[in-house]
């Protein structure tokens, strides 16, 4: 149990929770700003989290479930009002409804957490303000810190379990509820390499190919909310041409973008026939390059399926190893 002290302060309204580990704060860092790792520690064993968004940025949102044995569910969200890598984060904590939005009948709380370097590794100082004693005593009457110590009992397997996530592990999928999918792949490049990569159309053309004997003669990009994205490959052996378009919803330079995305043939070239997608990229820097998570909303399982089942992942792995060594020369 990596917990060492837990600190209640009625007139200072805080809850102060301290933790040592024997690993470097650079990992233990790194756990809580990837949405695979805090994921498998944020909430208790008996009811796991999934994060649905996590913007480890100044103005950048995370949302999460934790689903019980029954299949209840409590939701929550972050909403990060400072980073300061490796040291320290701050968010705004709360309760959410299953659509993501702020559950305000419930208390918020503001979290800051410190990390520091120890002689035997790490320690992470978490310290919670809330905006009353009635809502602090609210939820320790909830089990918070029985919640807290439970969830963070299992941090230590993760940590030991970071090699798993370092670079070279390759693209990686993960299914999340009935239509979601979240692919992974730690980038070797800075964050704003990877950025710029995905953002300007001589750099796209030269790595966003999929396997060999594709080229890709139409890139447009979009770079402004609401604009319109259209690209376009096709196979040098037998001519064959597909591609994608949609538009550009959000965008938070150089961390977060969100498009739809609909696929376009010769046959049906306005992809009017085509289902759509909501595609949110997330770049997170984390130690050895990049963290790129790519969160994938499909209409519906059978549409899911059918994508992944057309080698999807293993094309995005292709270009993202062309990504480091054409591109940023890793």
């Amino acid at each position: 149990m990596p917990i060492t002290d837990v600190t209640t302060d009625p007139e200072s309204l805080t809850l102060t929770v301290t933790a040592d580990f024997t690993v470097p704060v650079s990992r233990l860092w790194d756990a809580y700003t990837d949405p695979r790792q805090i994921e498998r520690f944020w909430g208790p064993p008996e009811y796991p989290a999934t994060f649905f968004r996590h913007d480890a940025h100044p103005g950048g949102v995370s949302q999460y479930c934790m689903t019980g044995p029954e299949g209840d569910r409590s939701c929550g969200y972050w909403e990060w009002t400072a980073v300061d890598a490796p040291r320290s984060f701050e968010v705004r904590d709360g309760f959410a409804h299953e659509d993501g939005e702020p559950n305000t009948e419930l208390p918020h709380m503001r979290m800051v957490f410190e990390f520091a370097e120890t002689a035997l590794g790490s320690r992470l100082v978490t310290t919670t303000h809330f905006n009353s004693l009635e809502e602090l005593e609210q939820l320790q009457g909830m089990g918070m810190v029985e919640g807290m110590s439970a969830a963070m009992g299992q941090i230590d397997a993760v940590l030991e379990d970071l090699a798993s996530f370092a670079e070279g592990r390759g693209t990686e999928l993960q299914l999340i509820g009935d239509r979601k999918a979240r692919v992974a792949r730690v980038i070797r490049g800075t964050v704003d390499q990877v950025w710029r990569a995905h953002m300007e159309a001589d750099l796209l053309r030269r790595w966003q190919l999929g396997p060999d004997g594709w080229t890709m003669p139409v890139c447009e990009v979009a770079t402004e909310v609401g604009q319109h994205h259209r690209s376009g490959w096709e196979n040098t052996a037998d001519g064959q041409q597909f591609g994608f378009t949609g538009v550009l919803l959000e965008v938070a330079a150089p961390y977060r973008a969100v498009t739809t995305e609909k696929m376009w043939t010769p046959e049906d070239p306005d992809a009017d026939g085509s289902p759509e997608t909501r595609n949110e990229l997330t770049l997170t820097p984390v130690e050895g390059g990049t963290l790129l998570s790519l969160l994938i909303t499909y209409p519906d399982t059978a549409t899911r399926e059918m994508v992944l089942a057309t080698g999807m992942v293993d094309g995005m792995e292709a270009s993202y190893a062309r990504l480091e060594s054409e591109v940023i020369g890793a």
